[in-house]
């Protein structure tokens, strides 16, 4: 098993990618208002700045800022994961469902979950780990929250940024909050 160690710097901006287990599924954009609550819910916990965020039907990408004299935003990140889980599983959804499986087109078969994950809560929704990168000056910062806003038209969900509805590039250029 790897060791990796993450940075912790307090106050830092970090850019992240979590993604589901099952690449290909579309859970994040369909309970898009129980992953916002999940967002919601943490904020209000531990607070943190979004610089930008974007989810997509797999996979999600943000950029935060955490309080001066904080760096933990691995307890965030893992609250947010739990938080979306449960209220997954509060409406009977599972990782086996035909939801999630989706017959050929999402490629994935599902498996028993393993002993240890099952007796550490792991709910077989997301991928166990998630991306994180310390943001290094300004021209960094820019990078990250463009590749935020050009995902969905990267993986071809829109021609222009400001076509998808789950993105904060309508709040960050002025427009509506849609996350």
């Amino acid at each position: 098993m790897s060791r990796y160690l993450r940075p912790h710097i307090p106050g830092a901006t970090m850019f992240f990618t979590a993604a589901l287990a099952c690449r290909g599924a579309d859970i994040l954009t369909r309970h898009v208002a129980d992953l916002r609550a999940a967002v919601r819910a943490t904020k209000a916990e531990r607070p943190f700045a979004i610089d930008a965020w974007v989810v997509l039907p797999d996979h999600m990408h943000c950029v935060w800022t955490l309080p001066e004299g904080d760096c933990d935003y691995a307890t965030r990140m893992g609250a947010i994961k739990a938080r979306f889980t449960r209220s997954m599983r509060r409406v009977g959804f599972h990782p086996t469902d035909a939801e999630i499986v989706d017959g050929a087109a999402a490629g994935w078969t599902p498996t028993p979950r393993s002993p240890s994950k099952v007796r550490k809560g792991d709910g077989g929704i997301w991928q166990r780990r998630f991306y994180e990168h310390h943001i290094r000056g300004e021209a960094d910062f820019a990078a990250c929250v463009r590749y935020c806003w050009i995902n969905p038209v990267k993986h071809g969900f829109v021609e222009r940024p400001e076509d998808w509805p789950f993105s904060s590039y309508r709040r960050d250029m002025g427009g509506d909050l849609n996350l």
